[in-house]
C-alpha cells in the first residue's frame, strides 16, 4: 500500500509537469466559468469587517506568536469577528470587469478557485448549521444539512475533537474548473497552494481578535464532500480549520 500511495504521488507531479500539458480552455476560447459557485438560497449580508474588535498587533507579532491551538473558552464568536476572520481568508477587495477578483490572499492569476463553507457552532446571530460564504457580496448562505451535523463533520473529520469544541469550522472546497480553465491539469497544484495562504491569512488575522486556529487536512474526502453537497469532481473538499476564542490561562 506505502508502495502504491508514493507511485500515485509521484504519476501525479511527472503528469502536470508543463511538458505534459495540452492547450487549457482559456487558450481555447471557451468562457470563463463564474467568480463564484451558485447559493442554495438566499445570501444574508454580514456585519462589515471593521466592525470586528481589534486589538493592536503588528504583522511581525502576528507572525511570531502564531500557534496551533485546540482548545477554545466556551463563548460564542462574535458575528463581526466572523466576518472579519472570513474576509482574511477570502475577502474580496475589488472586482475587475466581472471577470476576475482580487482578494486579501493570492491565488494563481488570480482564479480565486476556493469556495468556503463554515460548520457553526457557537456564533452570535446565527443559528448552528452549515453556511456557505458568497465571497463577491460578503454574506452567508445556509447549506442544507441533516440534524447531527457536528457528528457528521467531525466524524468526516477523522474524530478530531476540535470541530465540536470550536465556535465555527473552516471547510474550504476547490471549484476546480475556475483554475484548470486557465492551467490545466496544473491547475490541481495551484489549488491547494491557494489553499495554504487561505489558512495562514486565517491563522494571522486571529491574533488580532483573540482567537485560535487548528487547521486540519485528515479527512474522509467523500464523507465531507458529501456533506457540503460537492460532486468530488468538479468541487471537492481540500482543507479545514477549527476556529475558537482562546482560553486565557489564569497566571
Amino acid at each position: 500500500m506505502q508502495r502504491e500511495m508514493i507511485r500515485t504521488g509521484r504519476t501525479f507531479l511527472e503528469e502536470t509537469k508543463f511538458a505534459h500539458l495540452t492547450p487549457s480552455d482559456q487558450v481555447l476560447g471557451r468562457p470563463q466559468p463564474p467568480l463564484e459557485r451558485p447559493h442554495a438560497g438566499p445570501v444574508t449580508p454580514l456585519p462589515p469587517p471593521e466592525d470586528a474588535d481589534l486589538r493592536p498587533v503588528s504583522l511581525v507579532e502576528a507572525i511570531a506568536r502564531r500557534r496551533s491551538v485546540r482548545t477554545y473558552a466556551p463563548e460564542p464568536l462574535p458575528l463581526a469577528t466572523l466576518s472579519y476572520l472570513l474576509w482574511c481568508s477570502q475577502g474580496v477587495t475589488s472586482v475587475f470587469r466581472d471577470t476576475w477578483t482580487f482578494r486579501t490572499v493570492p491565488s494563481a492569476g488570480a482564479r480565486h478557485a476556493l469556495e468556503t463553507y463554515l460548520l457553526v457552532n457557537q456564533v452570535e446571530g446565527l443559528a448552528p448549521g452549515l453556511y456557505h460564504y458568497a465571497a463577491v457580496s460578503h454574506g452567508l448562505s445556509a447549506v442544507e444539512a441533516p440534524e447531527n451535523v457536528v457528528d457528521a463533520v467531525e466524524e468526516a473529520l477523522i474524530g478530531q475533537p476540535m470541530v465540536g469544541n470550536a465556535a465555527v469550522v473552516f471547510l474550504w472546497a476547490a471549484d476546480i474548473y475556475r483554475m484548470t480553465w486557465r492551467y490545466g491539469e496544473r491547475g490541481y497544484r495551484y489549488i491547494f497552494i491557494d489553499a495554504g495562504h487561505a489558512c495562514q491569512n486565517l491563522y494571522l488575522g486571529a491574533e488580532a481578535v483573540g482567537c485560535g486556529v487548528c487547521a486540519m487536512a485528515a479527512f474522509d474526502d467523500d464523507a465531507l464532500d458529501a456533506l457540503l453537497g460537492l460532486d468530488g469532481e468538479r468541487s471537492f473538499a481540500i482543507y479545514a480549520a477549527a476556529v475558537g476564542v482562546e482560553r486565557v490561562i489564569p497566571i
